[in-house]
């Protein structure tokens, strides 16, 4: 009986020593595998603007809890996303506003088919079509659109007794009684390349929408083309001859090719112009103001009404994600969620419609777009072609016809030329190399690595002790890369990133960093790890809790940061961001650097610039 007693004491023993083998020896991860099975959890969102990091990606994460994203702010460029590609730095989801599929052909191969998913088949046909490739495939999905048309004075048209505008000959008939009496009947911001190629490409919706010209379109996106493709003979003769109708109703001008967005905006308040070309939000920016103001479409010479949509961005995930079954199950997740209704609501802006391309969101068209209603009903809603070559071919070919340097035909034969000539961006010179590639996934014990070694690299370009920037900061991977100077300026967030600096005792310090950590009233507020600020000259440690953040420890050079400490801080963020991230310390402005774009694009032009190697500046616990 002892005997058998001992023998199983012996047993248990055996047991729980292997149990504890396995949970401290072989059973324990090493920081590698950790990394690893961060990286293999996380799904990576670039987004291309960072107001939806503000907005749009903290819903996006609260629905998905048991999903880790990692939310970016990249360039609204697909150039951009075609380095990634080809130095092996392509996302998990891709979003993209200046689009067009002539542009997203190389990324093709690696992208997935979306075609047959449910959330392509919520998309309207009439939509969807236009960014269907040849082969059937459909790589992008558009999400919401704003409405792009004309604004309208309407008190003006009352006080002067003017009809209001239903068709192309009275719009004409309108700017003309409007300029009897000394005021302009139309104008527009015709010193921006958008608002030259909307004008041209919406005063010929309802032809651009024929047969010819969607078969047009779709060889001009045709992603299998290795040649450069220009303007159709059938279709687009006659958009420059509409084009050239409308310079000369409207009575458009050299003058009008100076005018910025603050300069139409201020006649129209003056009641100096009547009508001019914008989105329904102006209609609730003046009517705020009081002036009485309508949205109306474009009204084509045929007839037929249509408004011009700007998609808000669109969607794309990595084919490479098909190679794991759990990872492509959480990116169609995310990809749900981002199309979904109470999402897209966070996509718009104040005031304006969300006129959605999917059959699961209804339309609720606020009183600023109800004017246009029977339009959007008739699914009369031209999405733009958004190439690099259309946005800049159109501002130089517009330009030149609004100043009489073009007629229709010259200015047809001038466009077709531009789109066949050959693009010189390959000849780029060489502004930066990285010899290694970083991580750009958030890891606990650690951070970013690739934006540690942006930020450390700042650091040095600043002449400062201690940076801090949101991560929102910089855009991504460093690649293992030869950087042109168009990509290497893109490696810092492209939507008016700002530094500030001055001179913080260690106190000043931790109320600065936990203001980043966790939040501030009117500030950024951290909505998962890999928002968290990023830091350099400085090491942080954070506790996590139920979604929010707190700063637990400071250290710099290895020992615990002191109150009574000097040091130099530079501050990264937006400047909406920066008074309220600083208000407990102030902070200068620096004099002759403001823009951090601006900063970086300058250290990096001359070449020879190099890169910090990364820090673990963070521990999260």
């Amino acid at each position: 009986m002892h005997k058998r007693t001992l023998r199983r004491l012996i047993s248990v023993l055996a047991a729980l020593a292997m149990g504890l083998f396995l949970l401290t020896g072989c059973g324990a991860k090493n920081p590698e595998q950790v990394q690893e099975q961060e990286d293999a959890q996380t799904i990576q969102v670039y987004l291309w603007s960072t107001s939806l990091y503000e907005t749009y990606a903290p819903y996006v994460q609260s629905q998905l809890p048991d999903v880790n994203i990692e939310f970016i702010v990249g360039n609204n460029d697909l150039d951009f996303y075609k380095f990634l590609q080809e130095n092996g730095g392509l996302p998990d989801i891709i979003t993209c506003c200046r689009f067009s599929l002539h542009d997203a052909a190389p990324l093709k191969d690696s992208l997935m088919n979306l075609a047959m998913t449910n959330e392509a088949g919520a998309v309207y046909n009439a939509y969807l079509n236009s960014f269907k490739n040849e082969d059937g495939s459909v790589n992008w999905l558009p999400v919401c659109a704003d409405a792009h048309g004309f604004v309208v004075n309407r008190s003006l048209f009352e006080q002067y007794d003017i009809p209001l505008p239903t068709d192309y000959a009275s719009f004409v008939s309108a700017c003309q009684a409007f300029e009897a009496l000394g005021i302009r009947g139309f104008t527009a911001d015709y010193t921006y390349d958008y608002t030259c190629m909307e004008t041209l490409q919406g005063l010929s919706a309802a032809e651009l929408t024929t047969t010819e010209g969607r078969k047009w379109r779709t060889a001009y996106s045709d992603p299998a083309s290795t040649t450069r493709m220009g303007l159709d003979d059938t279709v687009w003769p006659g958009a420059f001859e509409r084009m050239a109708q409308f310079i000369q109703d409207t009575h458009l001008t050299a003058d009008d090719l100076v005018l910025n967005y603050d300069d139409v905006t201020g006649m129209f308040r003056n009641g100096e112009v009547a009508m001019y070309f914008g989105t329904s939000a102006g209609v609730k920016m003046f009517r705020d103001e009081g002036i009485d103001t309508i949205f109306l479409p474009f009204f084509s010479q045929n007839g037929e009404k249509w408004i011009m949509t700007t998609p808000y961005f669109q969607v794309a995930l990595n084919r490479d994600l098909e190679q794991d079954a759990a990872r492509r199950e959480k990116a169609m997740k995310v990809l749900n969620v981002m199309l979904s209704e109470e999402a897209q609501n966070r996509i718009i802006s104040d005031g304006q419609d969300m006129l959605s391309y999917s059959q699961n969101v209804p339309l609720r068209l606020t009183e600023y777009l109800k004017d246009v209603r029977s339009v959007v009903e008739e699914n009369h809603m031209y999405i733009r072609i958004a190439s690099n070559d259309f946005f800049a071919v159109s501002k130089d070919v517009v330009s030149k016809m609004i100043a009489g340097e073009y007629t229709a035909p010259q200015a047809y034969q001038a466009f077709n030329s531009q789109l066949l000539a050959e693009d010189g961006s390959a000849h780029e010179e060489i502004v930066l190399t990285s010899g290694q590639s970083y991580s750009n996934v958030f890891h606990a014990n650690g951070g970013n690595a690739s934006f540690s070694v942006m930020a450390n690299t700042l650091r040095g370009v600043y002449g400062t002790d201690v940076l801090i920037a949101t991560a929102n900061s910089f855009t991504g991977s460093v690649l293992q890369a030869d950087y042109p100077q168009k990509m290497a300026a893109s490696m810092i967030m492209p939507n008016s990133l700002m530094s500030r600096q001055r001179t913080m005792t260690g106190a000043e310090l931790k109320a600065a960093v936990r203001a980043f950590v966790e939040g501030c009233e009117g500030g950024f507020v951290p909505f998962n790890r890999g928002s968290l600020p990023v830091v350099s000259g400085i090491a942080v440690e954070v506790k996590e809790a139920s979604g929010s953040y707190t700063l637990t420890g400071i250290t710099r050079n290895g020992q615990p940061l002191k109150d009574d400490d000097t040091v130099t801080v530079t501050c990264l963020a937006t400047e909406k961001q920066m008074e309220a991230l600083l208000a407990s310390g102030g902070g200068t402005p620096l004099a002759e650097d403001t823009w951090v774009k601006d900063r970086w694009r300058d250290h990096v032009s001359g070449g020879g610039a190099a890169l910090a190697e990364p820090e673990n500046y963070i521990t999260l616990r």
